[in-house]
C-alpha cells in the first residue's frame, strides 16, 4: 500500500495516510490492532508471521491490559505501562481507559501525571506532542508542518511555568497537555488524531532540573518580557494558519502569564484557560450541587478563598457572573467573595495588589491568617486553591463547623500532596457534617456508621464537553457564558441518590452523558451568541453523537 495515495479512517471520521508495509502497520499507534489483526487482514497487508496466530478479540487483549496494569507495585509504574500502550495502540488505550475511568483516570491525569512531570527526562520512552523552543523563533510556522496531521481541532499548550501545584518543571511539563487530550478523547469522544499537545520550552528556573543530566528542555534560565510575549504571538499566528479555527487550551502557565494572555487572544482566537474557566465552572457546579444540600441561596453565601491565583480568581468571577444574571450589580456580588493570600485577607488599602486581587479587595480591617479570616468573615463556604497542603487545619475547619450546620469545604489543590486537607479530616472533625469537594481523588469516608463520597472538582468534568461543542459548532471564540452554562448543566445533572451520599459531581462513570449534555448545551449558547461557523444541524444532539469517537477497530480489507 503506498501511504501518498491511500487515506483511511480510523473511527469516526478524521484519516490519516495508511502505513506502507506489513511491520509499519505494528509500529504505527493509530492504525496498530495487534494480535486483533484477523487472518484476512494480516494476508492483506503483509502481517503474516510477525504476530502470534491467534487472533484475540478487543476485549481478551483489555483484559490481559487490565490484568498487566493491576499487578504494577506502584502507580508510577502503571502509568508507564498504560502511556506505553497509548504509544503502541491508541483505539485499545482509549477502549481500556473509557471502560475503567474511575480507575484509570488518577493514573493517566492527576495525581499520577504529576509525579510523572516531576520524573519525565528519568522515564522518557517515545515521543509524544509537539515541542517549540525559544531556539524556533522565525520558524514555527515551518516546523509546525512537521506534524502528521493537518486536521488538528484541540491544542492543549503550557510552558510548563505551573505544572499543577507542583511549580516550575520547565519541558518535563509535556505530561499534561498528552493527559489532557487523553481526557478529551476518553471523556467526550474528540478524536484523538484531531488533538495536538504542544509544550513551548523558554527554560526554567527550576534549579534541580538544571543541574540533572537526564532533563530533557533547554538548559536555561526563562525568557520573560518582550522576547517571551513575541514567542507566544509567533505561536498564537502560526498555529492558526496551520491549522484554521482550532481550539487553543492554555495550560498551566504561572500566574504572571496565564491572566494576560487570556485577556490578550480570547478575543482574537479560539482559546481559553482551564485553570481559570475550567477551574472556575467546576467549582460553581460543585459549589451549585452543594446549595442543593445545604439549601441556601447563592446571594446569601460568604465564600472564601484560600489562594487568590488562577484557580481562586476563576472561581469567583463565575461566582460573580451567576449572581450577575440573577439581578445582583457586579458589586453586590463581589462582596460575597473573600480572598486570603500568602499575606492575610485581600482588603482595600493593602499595598501591591495585582489587578485581578483588587477586584475582591473589600473594607475590612486586616487578617494575618486564614484562621482569624474564617472566625471574621464567618463564612458558609471555604475553598482551597492554595497548592499548600494542609492549610485547612483542625480549628479552622471545627471553627466552620461551629458556624454552619452544614459547612461546605473544597480542598481543590492537586496533587494529592497539595490538597489543603483530606476527605477523612473534612468529615471527621464536622461530625460527618462537611460538604466536601476536592481536586484529586479520597477514598469514602465511615464517620458514626455513614459512608460519605467525596466529589472530585475534576476539570474532566467540563473542559471534554465544552471542547466538543465548539469544536461541533465551529465557534470562533470561547465565552464565559459558556462555562457558566457548562456548569449550570453539570449540576444539573446530579441525581437525588448521589447527593444523599455527599457527592458534588455526578459518579465518573457516567462521563460520557455528562460530555455529551455538556457539549449541546454549549453548541446552543454558540448558535444563540452567532459564534458559529459551521450550520446549525437538525437534529443537534443526533449529530454531536454521531461525532464522538469509538474505540472499535476498523477492517482494514475493506476500502
Amino acid at each position: 500500500m503506498n501511504t501518498t495515495t491511500q487515506k483511511k479512517s480510523n473511527g469516526n471520521g478524521a484519516s490519516r495516510a495508511l502505513p506502507a508495509r506489513g511491520v509499519d502497520w505494528l509500529h504505527n499507534p493509530v492504525f496498530n490492532k495487534g494480535t486483533a489483526f484477523t487472518g484476512a487482514e494480516r494476508d492483506a497487508l503483509g502481517l503474516r508471521g510477525l504476530l502470534p496466530p491467534h487472533v484475540q478479540t478487543m476485549d481478551e487483549q483489555v483484559r490481559r491490559v487490565m490484568d498487566n496494569f493491576r499487578s504494577k507495585s506502584n502507580d508510577l509504574e502503571r502509568y508507564i505501562q498504560i502511556v506505553g500502550l497509548q504509544d503502541r495502540n491508541e483505539t485499545l488505550f482509549y477502549r481500556v481507559v473509557m471502560e475503567n475511568l474511575e480507575e484509570l483516570m488518577p493514573i493517566i491525569y492527576t495525581p499520577t501525571v504529576g509525579k510523572a512531570c516531576q520524573e519525565f527526562g528519568h522515564i522518557f520512552r517515545r515521543t509524544r506532542g509537539f515541542y517549540i523552543s525559544s531556539e524556533d523563533r522565525g520558524q514555527m510556522e515551518s516546523i509546525l508542518q512537521n506534524w502528521p496531521t493537518h486536521d488538528v481541532k484541540v491544542i492543549v499548550v503550557t510552558d510548563g511555568e505551573r505544572i499543577l501545584g507542583l511549580g516550575d518543571l520547565g519541558a518535563s511539563g509535556m505530561g499534561i497537555p498528552i493527559g489532557k487530550l487523553s481526557l478529551y478523547t476518553a471523556c467526550a469522544g474528540i478524536h484523538p488524531t484531531q488533538c495536538l499537545p504542544i509544550t513551548i520550552d523558554v527554560g526554567t528556573d527550576n534549579e534541580t532540573l538544571l543541574k540533572d543530566p537526564l532533563y530533557t528542555g533547554l538548559r536555561q534560565k526563562r525568557i520573560r518580557g518582550d522576547a517571551y510575549d513575541a514567542l507566544i504571538e509567533e505561536f498564537m499566528v502560526a498555529v492558526e494558519k496551520q491549522f484554521p479555527g482550532v481550539l487553543v487550551q492554555f495550560e498551566d502557565f504561572g500566574n504572571s502569564n496565564a491572566f494576560r494572555l487570556l485577556e490578550k487572544y480570547r478575543d482574537r482566537a479560539c482559546t481559553f484557560n482551564d485553570d481559570i474557566q475550567g477551574t472556575g465552572s467546576v467549582a460553581l457546579a460543585g459549589i451549585l450541587s452543594a446549595l442543593r444540600i445545604t439549601g441556601g441561596k447563592l446571594r446569601d453565601q460568604r465564600v472564601l478563598f484560600l489562594g487568590a491565583g488562577e484557580a481562586g480568581i476563576g472561581i469567583a468571577d463565575n461566582i460573580v457572573n451567576v449572581l450577575v444574571e440573577e439581578g445582583l450589580t457586579p458589586a453586590e456580588a463581589r462582596k460575597c467573595v473573600w480572598f486570603v493570600d500568602s499575606k492575610g485577607l485581600i482588603v482595600k488599602g493593602r499595598g501591591n495588589l495585582t489587578e485581578h486581587k483588587l477586584h475582591y479587595a473589600h473594607d475590612h480591617a486586616p487578617c494575618a491568617d486564614l484562621f482569624s479570616a474564617v472566625k471574621s468573615i464567618k463564612p458558609t463556604m471555604l475553598i482551597g486553591a492554595s497548592g499548600q497542603a494542609k492549610t485547612f487545619t483542625h480549628e479552622i475547619i471545627t471553627t466552620m463547623a461551629s458556624l454552619n450546620e452544614r459547612p461546605v469545604i473544597f480542598a481543590l489543590s492537586n496533587p494529592t500532596s497539595k490538597a489543603e486537607c483530606t476527605a477523612d479530616e473534612a468529615y471527621t472533625w464536622t461530625d460527618g457534617r462537611a460538604v466536601f469537594a476536592s481536586g484529586s481523588p479520597f477514598f469514602p469516608v465511615n464517620v458514626n456508621g455513614r459512608v460519605h463520597v467525596p466529589g472530585q472538582g475534576n476539570n474532566a468534568y467540563i473542559f471534554p464537553g465544552v471542547g466538543l461543542g465548539i469544536v461541533c459548532t465551529g465557534a470562533r471564540r470561547v465565552t464565559d457564558s459558556m462555562f457558566i452554562v457548562a456548569a449550570r448543566t453539570l449540576a444539573s445533572l446530579i441525581r437525588e441518590n448521589e447527593l444523599a451520599e455527599g457527592r458534588v459531581y455526578p459518579s465518573l462513570q457516567r462521563i460520557h452523558e455528562v460530555s455529551l449534555a455538556i457539549a449541546i448545551a454549549v453548541a446552543e449558547e454558540v448558535y444563540a451568541k452567532k459564534l458559529n461557523t459551521q450550520p446549525r444541524p437538525a437534529d443537534l444532539p443526533g449529530y454531536i453523537r454521531s461525532q464522538m469517537f469509538k474505540p472499535e477497530y476498523p477492517d482494514y480489507t475493506k476500502k
